[in-house]
């Protein structure tokens, strides 16, 4: 039993080097299975009677966006599903949730609750995992130049090219400020199995398409594509900065 044990827990180290710690990864994926169902329910949700009256009364587009992000992230609450991020250079695919608090890192990426979300003009900042619970971000290292990342809100598409990587320090917080434009920074610990480095991806809105309740009132069925530098750039008052970079506790 000693020898099988041991044989055991070398295969799980093994695995967990070549790829990610399989009893998260197994936890994570019964997680985001959930989420699924969950992000579904919410891309379907009806507007009410004064919703509906409010969107149709914002002429633009990217007026009802705004509109709905700060909706959405109004009444979002840690570890609630916000959308879906695909990376297709890492062949990532991932439901989105809200924070980044260590229970909310172990269903999927989280966003950082002191960053607006997309559509409301400013620094949207997302966390994930590198080598737990699906390891989400394991390869974000790979991330080159001009790489897309896709982020799918009820309301909204949004692209991104990726402009560059850095590592920083999990105290350097100014990377998820305001940048005058919209943009995306993803954050994971670096290097793998270590918390001392956070390995940051920054991405540039290229494109937009409005969705769903977004596009009650449009002109025409479907909207038309907007120019990063028309979306609005003033967001609503946010919570205080995080202190730390996440995930706090690594992995």
């Amino acid at each position: 039993m000693l020898i099988l044990a041991g044989i055991l827990l070398v295969m799980d180290a093994g695995i967990t080097l070549a790829w990610q710690e399989p009893l998260s990864a197994l936890y994570g994926r019964l997680q985001q299975n959930q989420l699924s169902g969950q992000l579904n329910a919410l891309e379907r949700r009806p507007a009410g009677a004064d919703e509906v009256r409010a969107l149709q009364s914002l002429a633009d587009v990217r007026q009802r966006v705004a509109f709905l992000a700060r909706r959405l992230r109004g009444r979002s609450r840690p570890g609630q599903p916000l959308g879906r991020i695909r990376i297709a250079r890492i062949g990532a695919s991932f439901v989105v949730v809200e924070g980044t608090d260590e229970t909310s890192l172990q269903k999927g990426p989280g966003h950082y609750p002191s960053t607006p979300l997309p559509g409301m003009g400013a620094t949207v900042a997302i966390a994930g995992h590198r080598t737990t619970y699906l390891a989400p971000f394991r390869h974000v290292d790979a991330l080159r130049r001009g790489d897309s990342i896709v982020l799918d809100l009820p309301y909204g598409r949004f692209s991104y090219a990726v402009q560059a990587t850095k590592i920083v320090l999990p105290t350097d917080v100014g990377v998820v400020h305001p940048a005058g434009y919209e943009r995306l920074v993803l954050s994971a610990c670096h290097p793998l199995y270590s918390a001392s480095r956070r390995i940051i991806v920054f991405a540039r809105l290229v494109d937009f398409q409005p969705r769903g309740l977004a596009l009650i009132g449009a002109a025409a069925p479907g909207g038309r594509a907007l120019a990063p530098a028309a979306v609005p750039a003033s967001p609503p008052p946010l919570g205080p900065p995080p202190r730390r970079l996440a995930p706090v506790g690594g992995g």
